[in-house]
């Protein structure tokens, strides 16, 4: 999720509840091959992670793809174990430049096929051949099992579908059900691609219920994380959080961001988007996160937050 799932929220998360693996912030490969390619790099940080971690990327020329695997699986960008093509970004400016989930559309599926081979070539071109996977939808706007069969027919490790097409993006409820299909046509196509299910799951419980009714091999969790950051735990805490340990997790969240980015690397202002999963639910929330919300630095969010070490339960 863009600017939400960097390295500190990662581990934020992990230290609470840990999945089995992470993703990056999509990140665009045509950027990093181009001069501005430092202002992109805090993207790929790995800095706080404590367990394994995918990088996810999107962009528009194969040959970017293919360079930027290469050096992911050199190990000249650290510190991954995958490689994600972000095939399921529903977003218009990303889709006006025929990228993400526009690939969905079959008069761009040769784009698509290029991409796919050029991540695969620079991921296998090092002595550490990595795995390349792929995050789509259900189809561009409507249903296309036809792009399922294409993807699974390049053979990859995994495919997990978020289960709306793009035109729905999030303005309906995810279709799980329609995942089947999926599932019989990697059985028959390549039956050692994973698949993953994606879309409105909001905690672990629910999820390896749908996993076991829909015969998929994992899930993944989004937006969920929003409204538990122990959304991965077999049982959760955090409904019976006190207003305390909620201040106490925002604090180590905004520390974590100031020991890890220097001033130019990561601005401020985006990480005020976390601020409503930590304080909700309590007398004073909502005054407290707009006390949160005037400040202009994580310093002064740290100051604010010092300030109310103690104050209660």
């Amino acid at each position: 999720m863009d600017d939400v799932t960097d390295t500190v929220f990662r581990r934020v998360v992990s230290d609470s509840a840990a999945p089995d693996v992470n993703m990056t912030e999509f990140v665009n490969v045509d950027g990093l091959c181009s001069p501005g390619w430092p202002k992109l790099m805090p993207r790929l940080s790995t800095k706080q992670d404590n367990i394994p971690v995918i990088a996810q990327i999107w962009g528009k020329k194969p040959e970017n793809f293919e360079q930027i695997a290469k050096e992911i699986a050199s190990g000249e960008i650290p510190g991954f174990v995958g490689i994600d093509l972000n095939f399921g970004c529903p977003d218009k400016a990303v889709l006006k430049n025929e990228c993400c989930s526009a690939l969905a559309q079959p008069d761009l599926r040769d784009k698509a096929l290029a991409i796919i081979k050029a991540t695969q070539k620079g991921a296998g071109s090092a002595s550490r051949r990595i795995p390349v996977s792929i995050k789509t939808r259900l189809g561009f706007d409507k249903i296309d099992y036809s792009w399922h069969e294409f993807l699974l027919q390049q053979k990859p490790s995994m495919l997990s579908v978020h289960v709306r097409t793009t035109r729905q993006m999030s303005k309906v409820p995810a279709q799980w059900d329609a995942i089947e299909p999926i599932v019989k046509l990697r059985d028959e196509i390549s039956p050692e691609t994973k698949i993953v299910l994606n879309g409105d799951i909001m905690n672990r419980a629910q999820g390896i219920e749908l996993a076991k009714k829909h015969k998929v091999d994992g899930i993944m969790i989004g937006r969920g994380v929003f409204q538990d950051p122990y959304c991965f735990a077999v049982t959760s805490p955090w409904p019976e959080a006190s207003k305390q340990d909620k201040i106490n997790l925002l604090r180590k969240h905004f520390e974590l961001f100031a020991s890890t980015y220097s001033a130019d690397e990561r601005k401020y202002a985006p990480l005020k988007k976390f601020v409503k999963i930590y304080i909700s639910n309590f007398d004073g929330a909502a005054e407290l996160r707009e006390q949160i919300m005037q400040t202009e630095s994580v310093e002064q969010g740290l100051e604010l937050l010092d300030s109310l070490v103690g104050d209660g339960k």
